[in-house]
C-alpha cells in the first residue's frame, strides 16, 4: 500500500461537492433535499440518525443513483458521466454483509482487484497486502462464510483498499460489532487516513465513535444539512461554566442567582451562564461565603450530540455557522 504525504495527492481537490443535491423516490419519499455541502480531504465523518440521507448520498457520489436535482462532484469529477473514473479511485464499504460465503478472503479481495484494473499477479500480490493490514493475513484462505462479523467487516474494508484508492467511504463499518471490535475498527481507519494518506468519509450514526477518528465533521438530519464543520468548531467551549461543588449546591445556587447570575441544575452540576471574566470571580465569592469546597470550575464544551437535541431555532442558528 503506497503511503502519501498527508492529503497532498488530491491537492485542492474537495472530496464531494454538491449543490442544491435532491433525491426524491417517488412523489411521497425524499431521501436528500436542497443539500449544499463541500466535504475537504482528511478524515471525516457524515453524521445522522438512521435513514438520514448518508448512505443516499454515498450511493449519488459513486453514480449508483442520479439526482432528482441539483448537482454533485467527486474529486472535481461528475458521478452520472465520469462514474467508471470515481469508482475506479474510490474504494467503496457497504454497510450490509454483501460478501460470498463459498469464497476465501484472499479470492474475493483478489478479484475486486481485477474488476478495478490490476493485473492478475499484482492483485494477488495487492489482497494479500491488504489483508495483513486489516488483520486478515494468517486467515486470508479460509472460506468467508466461517467468519465472524468482524472479520467479514474486516474483508469489506479490505476490499475497499486493494485497489490503492485515494478516497474511501466507509458505510456504517462498525455496524455489527461489540465494543472492542467498534475500537479495533476504528482504529484501523485512523490509521489508514493518518499513515497512509487516504481521505476517509465515515457514515455513522453512533456520535460518539466518530468523535475519536475525524477532523471534521458533517451532520445530517432529515435529508438536509445541519452542519458542516471542524471537529474543534463543533466541540468549541460553550458561553456555561460548570460548578461542582462537594456538597450544599442547592446552596450555591440560590446564593448566585441572588447576585444576578443564571443557573440551572443537571444532576450534580450548576451550569452558570458566562457573563465575563467577573462570572468567575462571583461564583469564588459565593462558595468561600457559603463555606463550600470548590470540586470543579470550567468552561462547558459543545458535543457533537448536542447538534441533534437543539430546539429547532438553535438548529437553524447552526446551519447558518
Amino acid at each position: 500500500m503506497s503511503v502519501r504525504t498527508g492529503f497532498s495527492s488530491l491537492g485542492d481537490v474537495n472530496l464531494i461537492e454538491t449543490e442544491s443535491l435532491e433525491k426524491r423516490y417517488g412523489a411521497r419519499v425524499t431521501a436528500l433535499s436542497d443539500l449544499t455541502v463541500t466535504i475537504e480531504p482528511g478524515i471525516v465523518g457524515l453524521i445522522g440518525a438512521n435513514g438520514a440521507g448518508k448512505s443516499t448520498l454515498i450511493k449519488l457520489a459513486l453514480g449508483l443513483l442520479e439526482p432528482t436535482g441539483g448537482t454533485i462532484r467527486v474529486l472535481g469529477l461528475d458521478p452520472g458521466s465520469d462514474g467508471a473514473t470515481i469508482r475506479a479511485r474510490v474504494g467503496y464499504m457497504p454497510e450490509h454483509d454483501c460478501l460470498p460465503p463459498d469464497l476465501s478472503a484472499a479470492e474475493f479481495v483478489t478479484h475486486l482487484g481485477r474488476v478495478s484494473g490490476l493485473p492478475r499477479a499484482a492483485a494477488r500480490e495487492r489482497a494479500s497486502e491488504t489483508l495483513r493490514h486489516v488483520g486478515l493475513y494468517e486467515e486470508r484462505y479460509r472460506q468467508i462464510g466461517g467468519y465472524s462479523t468482524g472479520m467479514k467487516q474486516r474483508v469489506k474494508l479490505a476490499q475497499a483498499l486493494v485497489h490503492d484508492p485515494e478516497l474511501l467511504l466507509l458505510d456504517e463499518p462498525t455496524n455489527g460489532l461489540d465494543p472492542e471490535g467498534r475500537r479495533a475498527m476504528l482504529e484501523l481507519v485512523h490509521r489508514i487516513g493518518t499513515e497512509f494518506g487516504i481521505s476517509v468519509v465515515v457514515c455513522s450514526h453512533l456520535l460518539g465513535e466518530i468523535e475519536r477518528i475525524c477532523t471534521s465533521l458533517v451532520a445530517i438530519e432529515g435529508g438536509r444539512l445541519l452542519r458542516s464543520a471542524s471537529l474543534s468548531s463543533m466541540t468549541r467551549h460553550s458561553d456555561l461554566l460548570m460548578v461542582e461543588v462537594d456538597e450544599g449546591d442547592e446552596q450555591l445556587a440560590s446564593r448566585l442567582t441572588s447576585v444576578g447570575l443564571s443557573v440551572r441544575r443537571e444532576q450534580r452540576l450548576l451550569m452558570v451562564r458566562l457573563a465575563g471574566d467577573e462570572t468567575f470571580d462571583a461564583i469564588r465569592d459565593a462558595v468561600a461565603e457559603c463555606d463550600l469546597s470548590l470540586h470543579r470550575l470550567e468552561r462547558h464544551r459543545h458535543q457533537v450530540a448536542d447538534l441533534f437535541r437543539a430546539e429547532p431555532t438553535e438548529v437553524n442558528d447552526v446551519r447558518t455557522g
